[in-house]
């Protein structure tokens, strides 16, 4: 599988101020991946369930660490449904969502 593209992991931590309040900054890695579309069933299923579906990305499993935010060419999508393929092998399938 090729995995020459490159999108842009993006994760949440949280600090606390200085009144106790949690505050969140955004954490971003960039890892190698293979972007494709989805299938046809996939996104039929997906928008019975109101997610407007719109890539799958491959990549090592080693390389995602649970980040719900993934960025490919500037813009943002959501992650809505993760899967432990063969080989090592984490598939990430990507949804459109507003304020993501």
């Amino acid at each position: 599988m090729d995995r020459s593209e490159i999108a842009v992991l993006i994760g949440k931590t949280y600090k606390e101020d200085a009144i106790g309040q949690r505050i969140a900054s955004e954490t971003k890695r960039e890892v190698f991946c293979s972007i494709g579309s989805i299938s046809g069933s996939e996104k039929l299923e997906a928008g019975r369930n109101g997610i407007t579906a719109e890539y799958k990305l491959s990549m090592f499993q080693p390389d995602y660490q649970g980040e719900e935010i993934v960025e490919i060419a500037g813009r943002r999508y959501a992650v809505y449904r993760t899967y432990q393929a063969r080989n090592d092998t984490m598939e990430l399938y990507l949804e459109v969502k507003a304020g993501a």
